[in-house]
């Protein structure tokens, strides 16, 4: 039986309806976007980076499909007072202020709620090895993954997700997008291929536009 892509946000593997048992599809529900921030509303985890947020692991299971998600564009928030509350009431109307619960910046409440984690630089954490022989030198040499050619994987490469063998992997053997991806003023898109959309569904299904090696653990 032909295998056909699952849809759900998350997956994108290759199945067969014969071939489709509860619990093979990890995948996330839908994605929030506001103010550059990045959210899976099932899981809450989030990122300014949106190649970093699209590679967050689903984290629901259940059965593949091939019905599209149906995304719910989020609310705006409703437009607080422009009266500065009291100080009595301000930490009450904290706990329903939606910025503040959110970690946004609210003018009408002060600093922020929580403090986002800043993305930490890969120049930052490189540094001090590449300006110190002697630490490279005691950083023990990683050891080398060792896989079995016929041992069925499933390709990480953006816009890909086929399962494969390595015995039958070569040059052309996968379509994917190198990226990176590109999400600026509510439009989607990939700087690869400078394709660019408006809606996330259709942010997923731009056909990729490169061939290369299937890739089971890409470097980030």
């Amino acid at each position: 039986m032909e295998k056909v892509r699952c849809q759900r946000i998350g997956c994108d593997a290759m199945f067969t309806v014969d071939d489709n048992p509860d619990g093979s599809c990890t995948f996330h529900d839908a994605p929030i976007f506001h103010d550059g921030m990045k959210e899976w509303s099932c899981c809450k985890k989030r990122s300014h980076d949106f190649s970093l947020f699209l590679e967050i692991p689903g984290c629901k299971t259940g059965k593949h499909t091939t019905e599209k998600p149906v995304l719910v564009k989020a609310a705006a928030p409703p437009k607080q007072s422009v009266l500065a509350p009291t100080p009595a009431t301000n930490s009450s109307l904290k706990d329903t202020c939606l910025r503040c619960q959110q970690g946004f910046f609210c003018s009408d409440h002060g600093s922020q709620v929580r403090e986002l984690k800043p993305k930490e630089s890969n120049t930052a954490i490189d540094a001090p090895f590449e300006n110190n022989p002697d630490a490279q030198d005691s950083q023990p040499p990683q050891a080398k993954k060792i896989i079995d050619v016929n041992q069925p994987q499933v390709c990480r490469n953006k816009g890909c997700g086929k399962s494969f063998k390595e015995k039958d992997n070569h040059d052309t053997a996968c379509s994917y997008h190198p990226g990176p991806a590109v999400f600026h003023d509510r439009v989607r898109g990939w700087k690869c291929c400078d394709v660019h959309v408006k809606e996330f569904d259709e942010f997923m299904s731009i056909p990729p536009c490169t061939k290369g090696w299937h890739n089971a653990d890409p470097v980030s």
